[in-house]
């Protein structure tokens, strides 16, 4: 991949790879699919993101044959609460999620610790996958481990 870089956070069991680059975002399908276990992933994302974003991520993963169902979320600071951690649950539930779909967090700070926390409680954890759109998000989701 040419003008991409990969950071490997080294956190022994818990390590992972930060991918920071041009056109990253158009390469999401093959730098996903080997994480892919089984089931559709599940993108979550909010309103903002979905209408300047989604069709590019979309378009990438289905150039790799990946099927994926999607979650779309109302924007902003107000939207991190439970009733909507809640409804992103539900959601997650109906569309037949199970302990191989990988959970996709397609967005900003509320986006990521949304879905990254409906991904630690649902079926007792799912894989994560962040893709941050911002400066900071993108910051905020390479901390910690998250």
């Amino acid at each position: 991949m040419t003008g991409t870089e990969i950071v490997r956070v080294d956190l022994n069991d818990r390590a992972y790879d930060i991918v920071i680059g041009t056109g990253v975002l158009e390469q999401t399908g093959a730098l996903t699919a080997d994480f892919l276990s089984g089931s559709d992933p599940v993108v979550v994302t909010d309103e903002n993101v979905a209408g300047l974003h989604l069709d590019v991520l979309s378009r990438s993963l289905k150039e790799v044959d990946i099927e994926h169902k999607t979650i779309v979320l109302p924007p902003g600071e107000q939207t991190k609460n439970f009733d909507n951690l809640e409804c992103l649950l539900d959601k997650l539930l109906t569309l037949g999620i199970d302990r191989s779909t990988l959970l996709i967090a397609f967005g900003g700070g509320v986006v990521g610790d949304l879905a990254g926390f409906a991904a630690a409680i649902a079926l007792r954890g799912l894989d994560f996958i962040q893709i941050p759109t911002t400066l900071l998000a993108q910051v905020d989701s390479s901390v910690g481990g998250k």
